[in-house]
This record gives C-alpha cells, sequence and structure tokens, in this order.
C-alpha cells in the first residue's frame, strides 16, 4: 500500500500549465504586466525545478491543471492515526486515483520535450527583450526594482535550464536598437524606413561566464556599456563621433571591450563618412576576444568592410598590468579611448590611469584630429562610464576613479604651474540613475566621465 502522506505532498503542490498555451506573447511584452510575467517565470520553476518537499515551509494552493476539473476537494483534517488504518479509509481520506492522474500527467508536461524547449525559447527572448522593451517604458521606482528583479530571476531560470544538461553552456543573442537624433518614430525596422532615417541597430552574442574564471566577466553586455551606448546615439557630436567629414583619419581605442558594444556602436555612428577611421576593441581573456571578434563579424558584413563602408575594427589583446607599447597599433596615440564598466578591482583604476597616460593623444601633438577640436586644452578624450555598486564585493570600486584623476578646475587654480607637463583631469561628469530594468540588482548608479589633459 503507497504511503498516504506521500499523495497528500503531492495533492498540495503547485501542478503547472503547459508553458506553449500559458506563457505571453513577448511581442506584446511592453503591454505585459509585471505579475503575468512573475506567473510564467513562476510556472516554469515549479514544472522544471521544483521545491523539495522537506524544505518547503509553505502549503502551496490546490492543484489546477488546465481543462481537468476536479470536483471533490482533497482535504485531510483527521488526526494522524498509527499507521495501521484501514484500506478503506485510506481509499476515503487520499483519492489516489485522481493523485495519481495528476501526478502522471505532470511527469509527462515535464518530460515532453517540445514543451521544455518552448520554454527555454520564451525565455530566452524575454531575456533579450526586456532591456531595450522595458528600458523605453515609463514606470515607477517600485516597478523599476520589480522589472530589474524579474530580469534577474529569468537569468537564473536560463542558467538552471542550461546547468541541467551535460552541455551546460548556452550562448544568448541580444539585440539592441538605439535611437538617434534622426530616428523614425514610426517604429519602423532599426537601420532603415522610408525615409532613409537610421537607428543604430547591433547584434550582440553574451556567451555564458567561465564559472572558475572571474576575468570572464567581459562574455556578457553590462548596463554601464548600454547606458554610453545610448547616450552616444542621442548625441553622437557631444561624444566626437558625429557622422560628419573628418580632415584626419580617427584613431578609437577601447579597453575592456568585452562584447564590442561601444566599438560597434561608434563604428556605425561613424558610417560612411569615415571609413579611414580605426577602431581597436582590447580585452584580456582569450574567450572575450574570441567572442568580441564573433560580434564584430556579425554586426559588420564581409562586403561592407571590404568596401570601407564602414570604420574597421580590430581586436586585439591588452594586458592593462604589463601592456606592450612597442608594437602597433599601441606604438601611437589616440584620439578618443573608450571604456565602460572595467574597474573592479582596487588595482584596476591605477592601471588604467598608466595606459590612458600612455596611449591618450597629447595637447599639440602632431597627430592631434577633429576627435580633440572640441577641447579647449587640446589633446585626447577618454570616456568613461562605471556603476556605483553599493553591496557586493565589487562596493566601493567607483572612489577609486574620484580618487585618481582630480577635477579639472582643482588642477587649474593651483597657483603653482605643473612643471611637469599636462595632467589627466576630469573635464566633465554626469550622474544617471537605474534606467528601467537594464542593470543588475547591486548597481544603483552609474557615473559617466570625460577625462583629458590639463595644464
Amino acid at each position: 500500500m503507497a504511503n498516504p502522506s506521500n499523495k497528500v505532498a503531492a495533492a498540495t503542490t503547485e501542478i503547472p500549465t503547459t508553458p506553449s498555451t500559458s506563457l505571453p506573447p513577448l511581442g506584446r511584452l511592453s503591454s505585459t504586466s509585471t505579475e503575468r510575467i512573475k506567473v510564467a517565470l513562476r510556472n516554469l520553476q515549479i514544472l522544471y525545478f521544483p521545491p523539495s518537499p522537506s524544505t518547503s515551509t509553505l502549503v502551496p494552493p490546490k492543484l489546477a491543471i488546465p481543462e481537468r476539473h476536479i470536483h471533490h476537494p482533497i482535504h485531510d483534517i483527521s488526526v494522524p492515526d498509527s499507521g495501521y488504518a484501514s484500506a478503506e479509509e485510506d481509499e476515503e481520506d487520499f483519492p489516489s486515483s485522481e493523485i495519481d492522474v495528476e501526478l502522471e500527467e505532470l511527469e509527462l508536461l515535464r518530460a515532453d520535450e517540445l514543451e521544455r524547449a518552448y520554454s527555454i525559447k520564451w525565455v530566452t527572448g524575454f531575456i533579450s527583450r526586456a532591456d531595450v522593451v522595458w528600458a523605453s517604458s515609463t514606470e515607477t521606482d517600485e516597478e523599476t526594482e520589480e522589472r530589474a528583479a524579474l530580469l534577474e530571476e529569468a537569468i537564473s531560470l536560463l542558467s538552471a535550464f542550461t546547468g541541467s544538461k551535460e552541455e551546460d553552456e548556452v550562448a544568448l543573442t541580444r539585440i539592441f536598437a538605439f535611437p538617434t537624433p534622426n530616428s523614425s518614430p514610426s517604429g519602423d525596422r532599426p537601420d532603415s524606413d522610408a525615409a532613409g532615417k537610421q537607428q543604430i541597430y547591433i547584434e550582440l552574442n553574451d556567451a555564458p561566464l567561465a564559472k572558475d574564471d572571474h576575468t570572464s566577466v567581459g562574455l556578457q553586455s553590462w548596463g554601464s556599456s548600454i547606458i554610453l551606448a545610448d547616450r552616444f546615439c542621442l548625441d553622437p557630436g557631444f561624444f566626437s563621433l558625429a557622422p560628419v567629414n573628418k580632415p584626419k583619419s580617427l584613431r578609437i581605442l577601447e579597453l575592456g571591450a568585452g562584447t564590442g558594444m561601444l566599438s560597434i556602436v561608434a563604428s556605425k555612428l561613424l558610417h560612411p563618412t569615415a571609413p579611414e577611421t580605426e577602431i581597436v576593441a582590447t580585452d584580456y581573456h582569450p574567450d572575450v576576444l574570441a567572442n568580441l571578434a564573433l560580434n564584430v563579424s556579425t554586426n559588420f558584413s564581409v562586403m561592407a568592410r571590404e568596401e570601407q563602408q564602414a570604420p574597421t575594427i580590430e581586436v586585439l589583446p591588452l594586458d592593462w598590468e604589463s601592456p606592450n607599447y612597442a608594437e602597433a597599433p599601441f606604438d601611437r596615440p589616440f584620439d578618443l579611448i573608450l571604456a565602460a564598466d572595467v574597474v573592479y578591482h582596487p588595482l584596476h583604476a591605477q592601471w588604467i590611469k598608466a595606459c590612458i597616460e600612455r596611449l591618450l593623444t597629447r595637447p599639440n601633438a602632431s597627430s592631434q584630429t577633429y576627435a580633440t577640436s572640441d577641447s579647449t586644452d587640446g589633446g585626447g578624450v577618454f570616456w568613461l562610464i562605471i556603476p556605483v555598486r553599493t553591496t557586493g564585493r565589487h562596493e566601493g570600486m567607483a572612489a577609486t576613479v574620484d580618487e585618481l584623476f582630480p577635477d579639472a578646475a582643482s588642477v587649474l587654480t593651483k597657483s603653482a604651474p605643473n612643471h611637469g607637463g599636462p595632467v589627466l583631469a576630469v573635464l566633465y561628469r554626469e550622474e544617471h540613475g537605474r534606467q528601467g530594468s537594464i542593470g543588475r540588482a547591486d548597481e544603483g548608479a552609474y557615473k559617466l566621465f570625460k577625462i583629458g589633459w590639463v595644464n
């Protein structure tokens, strides 16, 4: 005879609905409530990763399966006996036929490979769209936090899906459409519309992080790069990326490029009026560099590169701690240096500053170009954006940048002249709060710095 307590436990556990008939359509994500998304994720969680009964502290709601009607609710309010109850009592208190059917249906649903594949595809699509769709909608602070939590939950769920397989790695394709001042309000497909107006449209592969190597963080797109890329597109002239004819070639360097978002956006902004622009996207980890090269290839067709319709992006390794300045392209200075979320160790800001001092075009240098023409002090410009993390192991890292780069005003007001030559200082700064569901839960704000030379 079956243990009745097991059947009661089964009867008081949520049985989920079929994913293909219950998950909300991603095409209408902008109008889907956070509550419905929460229910959808919960549905997948209890279907494929049910909690252990021994660790459950709450009694879930009564069972419910679509198109199945149980007319006799199951209740057991009797006093527990010694275990020698008769077969008749067991049959009356625990309708095993109904429970067995429910368990069988649950196991069949859980084993359905098509439903599982549909669920993984839906979660993947939700993660790739949520940043863009939710970022463009108006919301309260409370809803912003809820959406960020849901996105984190979806990412964890996707990790659980892939981690439960022998092949425990999965790549995620993310599509971004950044509006420009000339974007069409019609919402047509990014990159082109009937009037020839453009949005900046990019596709990035976010590879899974190496579980045993923290230096592989560049395999994924982080909130800082998304925010700065959006700022580039909204005001390219402010960042010396306006698509106008340049008198000379422009050299751009990205530090800690990761998935390459900033380099790719810069190249597309300058296309096709500045094909001679040289863009070098760098990182440290071999896997990150391989994924970076893949993203560059994905976003620029072979024909476009051969016809030089877009600036070339060269992918190269660069070790901030021990850089090699003897070989090209690091043997010459750069007019514009970009970096997003590159400070997650106390020494990183120091290493980066040393690189900038060596690689950023200095005032009155013969290689001075258009990119620096908006700087009153001359020389190149270093754009840096970092998240302000108030919890976790990276808490306080943003302060290391403030400590190393003084404000330009404080340098210029010093009574004694700087006989050591120009120094790097903050020419301009701004702070951004969280934007929609962009960024991780520990990122409370973002600091953007314009750093250049001051005498």
